[in-house]
């Protein structure tokens, strides 16, 4: 809403320091943020290890850009599975949360790999034990803890 008493910018400077964002906002700064990190990554694997490879530097932003949504979406599924066995009573529960949890993880890093592979083809290629899976998985927990460093420090920021 503009008015003319001049207070228009005194909104926006307030709302931008109160430090409230939408959840909207968030996801975007969040995704954004970890799209970055894992192209650093990504690109770091490419060019110091022979067993990542990705060509050219347009390729490798729209691999990290999928490796992120891949990556969320199976949150998204594991924490669904998860709330599912969280409401079951007794140790049973427990194991098989654990168990699906793991399953959810490692099948979904051979279901990453298969859509990179099949979208990018050879611009992209994880090579060597496993038919490059091990490269992969490396590739992504190398991602993760790239991001929750980055977060750990952001948030000591604060």
């Amino acid at each position: 809403m503009s008015t003319n008493d001049g207070s228009e910018g005194e909104d926006i400077k307030t709302y931008e320091s109160s430090g409230s964002y939408s959840k909207r906002q968030q996801f975007f700064l969040s995704f954004n943020f970890s799209v970055l990190v894992d192209l650093t990554v990504l690109n770091l694997f490419s060019e110091y290890w022979d067993n990542v490879y990705v060509e050219p530097f347009t390729t490798s932003l729209l691999a990290a850009i999928l490796l992120q949504t891949l990556m969320r979406v199976t949150i998204v599924i594991e924490h669904y599975v998860a709330g599912f066995f969280n409401k079951k009573p007794g140790v049973w529960s427990k194991v098989l949360r654990f168990f699906s949890a793991w399953t959810i993880l490692f099948i979904s890093k051979l279901a990453i790999l298969w859509v990179i592979n099949m979208l990018f083809g050879s611009s992209v290629l994880f090579s060597g034990m496993w038919h490059g899976v091990v490269a992969f998985i490396l590739v992504v927990i190398t991602m993760i803890i790239a991001e929750q460093i980055f977060i750990r420090a952001y948030r000591a920021l604060a």
